[in-house]
């Protein structure tokens, strides 16, 4: 698969997981990668060594995604590193719990610096530096559509705002034939959702096809909106959560 080549792309939050695994298949496609990470020093170091490994540049860059200068110095890192930039995946994000009367202002400000204000900021610095047939893809979360269960609000809440966000800069960036789209797994297998994990099964029970996703299926999906073949679809929405929000 060469439908990337000659592209270059940053990806946020990906020493593991969903990032991790969103890199790599946009490397396997021939794209040059770079990717924050915020402590996962040796864990990025393997993922930047995968992707070289695959005949591509591999970058990694040191970056908390709750500071807001951190992730503008980060867009600036990969487009020096990268001699440009075409792809931004913002793939960053945390998540906290909690009833609303009872979380923590510092749980609720860092949900919303990391998981809405990074988005926003990345995709603010990455703009200047996409040309034709740029993209930005955003990973949110199927929460954002549905709360199935308490707990979740104010982590849902960050999420819906994603929504927002990618049809809006879909239409500010349209006329520059940039497209911007959303993301939204469901039960996937990563460190911070594992499939044998105290919530799981009732994940599993709340999900028609009855299984946890992979990392994989999610880097799939965005592997196919920053293609070629992709370049019709703007704004929109591809939710991998099997069938959880159907």
């Amino acid at each position: 698969m060469t439908e990337l080549v000659g592209k270059r792309a940053l990806v946020t939050g990906a020493a593991r997981g969903i990032g991790a695994a969103i890199a790599l298949a946009l490397a396997d496609r021939g794209a040059d990668v770079a990717i924050t990470y915020e402590r996962s020093a040796e864990r990025a170091a393997e993922v930047v060594r995968s992707i070289e490994q695959k005949g591509r540049r591999g970058l990694a860059i040191q970056a908390d995604s709750g500071d807001a200068a951190a992730v503008k110095r980060s867009v600036d890192a990969a487009v020096d590193g990268l001699g440009g930039l075409d792809i931004l995946v913002n793939n960053a994000g945390i998540a906290r719990y909690g009833a609303v009367a009872e979380m923590d202002l510092s749980d609720i400000d860092a949900l919303l610096d990391v998981n809405v204000r990074s988005v926003v900021l990345a995709s603010q610095a990455a703009i200047p530096h996409l040309g034709q047939g740029g993209r930005i893809v955003s990973i949110g979360s199927c929460l954002a559509e549905r709360v199935p269960f308490p707990g979740v609000t104010v982590y849902s809440m960050t999420k819906s705002a994603l929504l927002a966000f990618t049809r809006g800069l879909a239409r500010e960036l349209g006329p520059r034939d940039v497209t911007v789209n959303l993301v939204q797994p469901g039960g996937t297998d990563t460190d911070m959702n594992p499939a044998d994990g105290a919530q799981s099964d009732g994940i599993r029970a709340l999900t028609p096809l009855g299984r946890y996703g992979t990392p994989e299926d999610v880097a799939a999906a965005v592997a196919f909106l920053v293609s070629p073949a992709a370049r019709q679809i703007s704004g929109s929405v591809v939710t991998v959560d099997g069938g959880l929000n159907a």
